[in-house]
């Protein structure tokens, strides 16, 4: 179970951003049209406009996320590269004070500070890879595995934002699908709170309220948008 919740970690956060983004903008698509009276236009005028447009937005955007995240990744791995070079082409004294400095700036004292880079000094890739890491940091988990980034956020985005279509593309009758998307939009950014939950090991109530709130809030301001369009 730790092993799973490990690997969760390393994609969480694009499981996370993946997946809010995929849930409120696919319904934001169908509050707007709610708000707009669009429902009502004709018998299946108003579901196949939501079902045309969300699916248009679904995979366009997680498509759009996907390279975006494998590109962030990328580029954020050759940014690490390039601090490693730079550490290492440091000359050895400069790089040693450089290393007590920052271990001293996290709490060390001096002497252990001293000792312990002396030691990196005679590990020079693993002291190049402290240094990056300590005078420079990088977000973590995001420069190893581009691909593995893009494709938890691309399918986070799909799986997630098919929530709200579920109903139109199941053939709900117009007049119960909003409410329907409602609740199913709903359903997924709490299963949404909970995968946080689980690899964060944060409060339950914490993870669910914020995730809802983020949701609710977009949800409204979409509706709030299509009311301007009656």
């Amino acid at each position: 179970m730790a092993q799973g919740g490990g690997r969760l970690a390393a994609v969480l956060r694009e499981v996370v951003y993946g997946g809010n983004d995929g849930i409120v903008t696919t319904f934001a698509i169908v509050a707007g049209f709610a708000g707009a009276g669009a429902e009502g236009a004709a018998p299946g005028i108003g579901a196949a406009a939501v079902l045309l447009f969300g699916l248009a937005n679904l995979f366009a955007d997680a498509t759009a996320m996907g390279l975006g995240a494998f590109l962030s990744a990328r580029s954020a791995r050759a940014a690490a590269a390039a601090r490693r070079r730079r550490q290492s082409a440091t000359p050895a004294e400069a790089a040693r004070a450089a290393d007590r400095a920052a271990l001293a700036a996290r709490g060390l004292p001096p002497e252990d500070a001293e000792a312990m880079s002396a030691i990196l000094s005679r590990a020079p890739e693993l002291r190049a890879e402290f240094a990056a890491g300590a005078l420079g940091p990088e977000p973590a988990g995001r420069a190893e595995r581009p691909v593995r980034g893009a494709l938890a956020t691309f399918a986070s985005f799909v799986i997630f934002g098919t929530a709200p279509l579920a109903p139109y593309l199941l053939g709900v009758p117009d007049e119960r699908a909003v409410a329907l998307s409602l609740t199913a939009s709903l359903a997924a950014l709490a299963a949404l709170g909970a995968v946080r939950w689980r690899a964060t090991g944060e409060r339950l109530a914490m993870c669910l309220a914020e995730t809802l709130g983020v949701g609710a809030a977009c949800g409204a301001v979409a509706f709030i948008v299509g009311l301007l369009f009656r």
